[in-house]
């Protein structure tokens, strides 16, 4: 099981040890030949506007949006806004694969940076966006202050807060993650096969066709 985190800018390389202690193998994905190695993808936190413009310097905009509509994908702080469908405060660019609307730098600046106790785990929130509506298929998993700060939809993954910052590894949204890519992989491992099995059959013959010479 590989797992890709994007490597352009922000806090990616401490995603490493969690990855591995999960039991998967951590890939850093700087260019496009990194997308067909990897079975899911992590969107580090970082900041959304930088990302944005180093996608686009090195040219893999069109990769990264084809891999985020059929892989597993798990947003943080400035991932998530990138997956979301709407972004505010201030508008920008964003792939619209979740369907959530978000807000940028909601709960202010660095200085205001927070820590809370998530499922028995720390979590720390860094200039976090701020999830502000949510889709109808979009499941609410955590909120912090009324608001959700862990969403799922399908195989996508969001939070608003970062788990990587824990030294305790892995942390459960690593194993979450690594579990839901090994589930994705099973899936279409066996839709291949059930395909070439389905041509195989229908190549095979059912012996010869006897046919009527009828009476005259």
């Amino acid at each position: 099981m590989r797992i890709g985190v994007l490597a352009l800018q922000g806090a990616f390389h401490l995603h490493k040890s969690h990855i591995e202690a999960a039991g998967a193998e951590y890939v850093e994905v700087v260019n496009t030949s990194y997308f067909e190695k990897i079975d899911g993808l992590i969107l580090p936190g970082g900041e959304s506007a930088t990302i944005l413009k180093l996608i686009e310097i090195v040219g893999i905009e069109e990769s990264l949006s084809d891999f985020l509509k059929t892989k597993p994908v798990w947003g943080i702080c400035a991932g998530a806004i990138l997956m979301a469908k709407k972004v505010q405060n201030p508008e920008q660019k964003c792939y619209g694969i979740l369907d959530i609307e978000i807000e940028r730098n909601s709960y202010g600046r660095q200085l205001e940076s927070t820590e809370q106790m998530l499922d028995n785990y720390l979590v720390s929130y860094i200039r976090a966006p701020k999830i502000i509506s949510t889709g109808n298929n979009v499941k609410v998993l955590a909120q912090r202050n009324g608001f959700p700060s862990w969403v799922e939809e399908r195989n996508l993954m969001a939070t608003t807060f970062h788990p990587e910052i824990n030294h305790n590894m892995p942390s459960p949204w690593h194993k979450k993650f690594v579990k839901m890519c090994g589930q994705r992989k099973a899936l279409l491992t066996a839709l291949e096969q059930h395909v070439l099995i389905g041509a195989y059959d229908s190549t095979k013959t059912t012996g010869p066709t006897v046919r009527s010479s009828g009476c005259d």
